[in-house]
């Protein structure tokens, strides 16, 4: 346990000690790069900010997640019960990821207003595809030997799906969720970057315009640790649901 915390503590201290020694020993500007300390005190200078913006940014991704996961997992559970529905669907799946972010956001700006949901649909539309992929693709490859007897005893597709292919999808969705979560913030940033009020995104852009690099990097420092304590819960969360199901090194949890 002691291990598992100190190997990211190391990791960050080492990352932050190169980034220092680069700053110092390369004369790097400061509006290029500033030093470790100047992002501190705009963390602390501009904490009442910074705490308002990150509450708009969790709200984004933390509905985007929601949302996307249940529209994710009742598309894979519809191409599951239906091979002829998954014919149509697929193809919209991919059309949903041919289409950058990027791309998209000015017209859901312009579609939903500058609030909270042009950017929850953004962040919808981001963690959609990765949930439906993944647990459509635990759904169909069950083990043929479990689908075999379950026809055998004469169990309906109903039961079949909620018996057998569901517990085995259950990893696979698994994944595909931390997939999610881990870029969650994608479309929650995208979209303030486009046209918004409040958030993180929001005050990036705005330090940018005004070359406050070290309020810049202090509100990604606050996106990725936000990022990261998300990640760990869901990650823990998974893992206390799917206590029964093989880690990467085939033993169970």
């Amino acid at each position: 346990m002691i291990l598992t915390l100190a190997r990211p503590v190391v990791t960050f201290v080492v990352l932050i000690g190169a980034w220092w020694a680069a700053t110092r020993l390369a004369s790097i500007p400061f509006y290029l790069l500033p030093q470790p300390p100047a992002v501190l005190h705009a963390l602390w200078q501009q904490r009442a900010l910074l705490a308002s913006a990150t509450l708009t940014t969790f709200s984004e991704m933390a509905l985007g997640l929601v949302i996307g996961t249940l529209l994710g997992s009742l598309c894979a559970l519809a191409m599951a019960f239906s091979p002829r529905l998954q014919r149509w669907i697929m193809p919209l799946l991919l059309l949903s990821q041919a289409i950058p972010a990027f791309a998209l956001a000015p017209l859901l700006v312009l579609w939903f207003g500058f609030g909270m949901a042009s950017k929850v649909v953004m962040a919808t539309i981001v963690i959609f595809f990765p949930v439906a992929a993944a647990f459509s693709d635990g759904l169909r490859h069950t083990d043929p030997g479990w689908m075999d007897l379950a026809h055998t005893m004469g169990a309906s597709p109903g039961a079949i799906l909620r018996h057998v292919r569901l517990p085995a999808a259950m990893p696979a969705f698994g994944s595909g969720l931390r997939v999610a979560t881990a870029i969650a913030p994608i479309g929650a940033i995208v979209g303030e970057w486009v046209g918004a009020s409040a958030g993180l995104g929001y005050v990036m852009l705005n330090a940018n315009a005004r070359i406050q690099t070290d309020v810049m990097f202090a509100a990604l420092f606050v996106l990725a640790l936000m990022t990261v304590l998300i990640w760990t819960v869901v990650d823990r969360v998974l893992r206390h649901i799917l206590y029964w199901a093989p880690d990467s090194n085939g033993a169970a949890r």
